[in-house]
């Protein structure tokens, strides 16, 4: 088991009270450290830039008769081999019968069938009012025509759709493949990310391990719906920005003069003045929310947040380095390059995510520019093509901020976290001898979007936990988990009186995961613990766990259309806001 600890520890008593070094903290840290705030560490400043990676124990492999050699190779191998394999644990409960239920359900209603006819025009079509029906009809039917239809979310995570319907046909699993797929890959991200956020392969794999088993993460994972591929994208620009963190700071390190001890020290120059050079992860992030915001406009938030999560990031490194001045330092070298790393990178993705619509004549808007109404204004030097897309731009954004029509499953934020209006996606009550049914009370097949309760009651007080950590171990990691959680959680509270639903939260599922996996490793124990401490903590940890898993098969029925008998659903039916 990795270290699962803040890159700061506390001084003790004497040194609070030792004249400050260049780049001490204000006033007003110090006097918060009677509160719990830590002060500056006395380490090597170039540990603290770049903690090195505890190195794993092969106590495991020992156990099961590996030799000394033999157990290092494995605990090597296992920073690839165990992610892989919760990954593959995953992939296989996604893919698994995954054209059932055959019938297109909920808001697949629109996204196939756009993703479709963007295979075939570049832009989405018409489809007729039965064309439902015929899609999964013997044999089934393309009732598409070229006229061009109103849509409201950008087309990347459409494109995304297409490629599966392309490869598959149009067909339940065909729409379903690249969601699948991309809910499986983001498990293998979330393993990575979890071990290099929290220093432990073991954390990581477990924060993978959970996501696989989270009912809502499973469910979107099987439904051509966009949230999830709009998570996928967040989750991967989290993962680059975490290698640019680590890389930029061990370039800080490096130039860090040594003193006689052989420990680097900090240094005006460096920190204030040293120019952190081409940073090609920081770029990917930026496509990353930029293909975020194309698939839906949430991922602005993301982009906003990251951005600037990202410039603190720099603030702080800089500051670690020695720097007098960190903010004005980040200001004149560090933002306008991480402006066009991330801003500039995605406004691009987001207009090329749009060229379909941009090459061809057929979709919406798309000849606006040429109308009367279009002719006029301050702008009509630039270019039609872009003229006609921001006029959609704006219709669109009107079209989102008045949403307001009542729908059975819509619900308010303040209920999300603890799973209060889930959304049935899917919902058939067959008889006795019908659809697999076998008891004579009848059965019931639903498609619930419903997070594994006891995994998001329990991240509620892992929340609390990271929240403490940032707030007074002063702990980065836990800052970043906050600040993922955050963007894809607190914007929705501007729009209450909007048509809103719980499915929304998948975005930010992987980072309750990792605040889970962080808690976890809190509650089994940092190394130096007591065996008596350890022990406890991990049999406490894996209760909890193996009771999280539990709860996932037992409503996995819920999350696959399974028929069961109807009173094993109303048993499942823990809250009267679940029907």
């Amino acid at each position: 088991m990795g270290r699962v600890t803040s890159d700061t520890t506390a001084t003790d008593a004497a040194a609070q009270h030792a004249p400050e070094p260049p780049g001490a903290p204000p006033v007003w840290q110090r006097r918060l450290r009677r509160f719990g705030l830590p002060g500056r560490p006395q380490t090597d400043v170039r540990t603290r830039l770049v903690p090195a990676f505890p190195e794993p124990s092969g106590r495991l492999w020992a156990v099961f008769g590996a030799g000394p050699e033999a157990a290092a190779r494995l605990t090597r191998w296992s920073a690839w081999a165990g992610p892989l394999l919760v990954a593959l644990f995953a992939g296989v409960l996604r893919f698994w019968n995954l054209g059932s239920p055959r019938k297109v359900i909920f808001d697949e209603t629109y996204y196939p069938k756009d993703a479709w006819s963007l295979l075939q025009y570049g832009y989405e079509g018409t489809w007729a009012k039965n064309a439902n029906d015929a899609l999964v009809g013997h044999p089934p039917e393309l009732l598409l025509s070229p006229e061009h239809s109103y849509v409201v979310h950008p087309p990347m995570g459409k494109w995304l759709i297409a490629l599966g319907e392309g490869v598959f046909g149009m067909n339940p699993f065909g729409w379903r493949f690249m969601v699948a797929l991309l809910g499986t890959l983001s498990v293998l991200l979330i393993c990575r990310i979890g071990r290099r956020l929290l220093r432990s392969t073991a954390l990581g794999c477990l924060a993978g391990a959970l996501l696989a088993v989270d009912g809502l993460h499973f469910v979107m994972s099987r439904t051509a719906l966009l949230d999830l591929i709009v998570m996928f994208w967040v989750v991967a620009a989290f993962g680059c920005l975490l290698v640019d963190r680590d890389r930029t700071r061990a370039r800080l390190a490096a130039a860090l003069p040594v003193g006689p001890d052989g420990l680097a020290r900090p240094d005006e120059s460096v920190g204030d003045r040293l120019r952190l050079g081409w940073r090609p992860w920081r770029i990917a992030a930026g496509l990353c929310l930029g293909l975020s915001a194309a698939t839906k406009w949430n991922g602005l938030y993301y982009l906003a947040a990251f951005a600037v999560m990202a410039v603190l990031w720099d603030v702080a490194a800089r500051r670690t380095a020695g720097a007098r001045r960190p903010f004005r330092s980040a200001l004149r070298r560090d933002v306008l390059p991480a402006f066009g790393a991330t801003v500039v990178v995605a406004v691009a993705t987001y207009l090329a995510s749009w060229s379909g619509w941009i090459a061809t004549k057929g979709g919406y808007y798309r000849d606006w520019a040429t109308t009367p109404e279009g002719r006029t204004g301050a702008w009509v030097w630039v270019p039609d093509w872009l003229r006609s897309l921001w006029h959609y731009q704006t219709e669109v954004y009107s079209f989102h901020t008045g949403l307001t029509t009542p729908h059975t499953y819509q619900s308010n934020p303040w209920s999300w976290l603890v799973l209060g209006r889930p959304v049935s996606y899917f919902y058939e009550d067959p008889k006795a001898g019908q659809d697999g049914c076998t008891v004579a009370e009848g059965c019931a097949r639903e498609v619930l979007a419903l997070g594994t309760p006891l995994l998001w009651w329990a991240a509620c007080f892992a929340l609390l936990y990271v929240l403490y950590r940032w707030l007074f171990q002063r702990d980065w990691r836990a800052g970043a988990i906050l600040c993922a959680v955050a963007a894809g959680y607190l914007p929705w509270f501007l729009y209450q009186e909007r048509t809103i639903f719980l499915f929304y939260a998948v975005v930010f599922v992987p980072f309750l995961c990792l605040a889970l996996a962080m808690m976890i490793g809190a509650i089994i124990g940092p190394p130096g613990s007591t065996e008596r401490r350890r022990t406890i903590g991990a049999v406490g940890a894996g209760v909890l766990v193996l009771l999280i898993a539990w709860n996932f098969i037992y409503f996995y029925p819920l999350y696959t259309g399974m028929p069961i008998p109807k009173s094993a659903w109303h048993h499942r039916m823990w809250f009267d806001t679940w029907v």
